[in-house]
């Protein structure tokens, strides 16, 4: 029985760890500070379905575009696991954060920035395809869909779990997926030096 979930959990776990949903929090409560509660239910639906979306596509043609490009999988794993690094060792830096690139007073900002690139960025585009490719598209999709309804949850209740976890809780438990991220991107570059120059 495990063993059938197994593909699952392990699909589920880096998109988790990519995704941060506790991360966006704090920025989805300043963009929305001056938002009616209609206006904040329409941010959370419009941020959760583009970083689906968006996530889905990619899914759906990045590997055909490597394809077409003559870019091998193990290609891929040492170009994705640099670039995760990259990403975390940024955000892990005193003082880094997500910016911010629009004001609270815009409408799209579920979608731009929200969505895109802070629920679904890189680092979540990158994950998920490499999770297709060892997994197989089910339990990376699966994987993508729980960790969207975590985000949904995570926003609808983000007032309450500011409130219980507070802002030092939420930046260190952000820094502890960093450091995740960081060490799935060193695994990610290992196994593709390991598929491209070991065969």
């Amino acid at each position: 029985m495990l063993n059938m979930f197994r593909p699952y959990i392990l699909a589920f776990i880096p998109v988790f760890v990519a995704v941060d949903a506790i991360a966006n929090i704090p920025i989805f409560l300043s963009l929305t500070e001056n938002c009616s509660k209609k206006e904040k239910e329409k941010v959370i639906k419009d941020a959760v379905k583009t970083a689906t979306a968006v996530s889905v596509i990619f899914m759906s043609i990045g590997k055909l575009t490597f394809s077409l490009l003559g870019v091998t999988f193990g290609d891929f794993q040492i170009a994705g696991g640099i670039l995760l690094f990259v990403i975390s060792a940024k955000l892990l830096l005193p003082g880094s954060q997500k910016n911010v690139l629009t004001s609270a007073h815009d409408k799209d900002i579920g979608i731009f920035p929200l969505g895109t690139p802070l629920i679904t960025g890189p680092a979540v585009l990158t994950t998920t395809l490499m999770m297709m490719n060892i997994f197989g598209p089910w339990p990376t999709l699966i994987s993508l869909l729980l960790n969207m309804f975590i985000v949904w949850v995570s926003l609808v209740k983000a007032d309450l779990i500011m409130r219980f976890i507070g802002p030092s809780g939420t930046r260190a438990f952000s820094k502890i997926m960093y450091i995740l991220l960081a060490a799935i991107a060193v695994m990610m570059v290992r196994k593709g030096v390991t598929g491209v120059f070991l065969k």
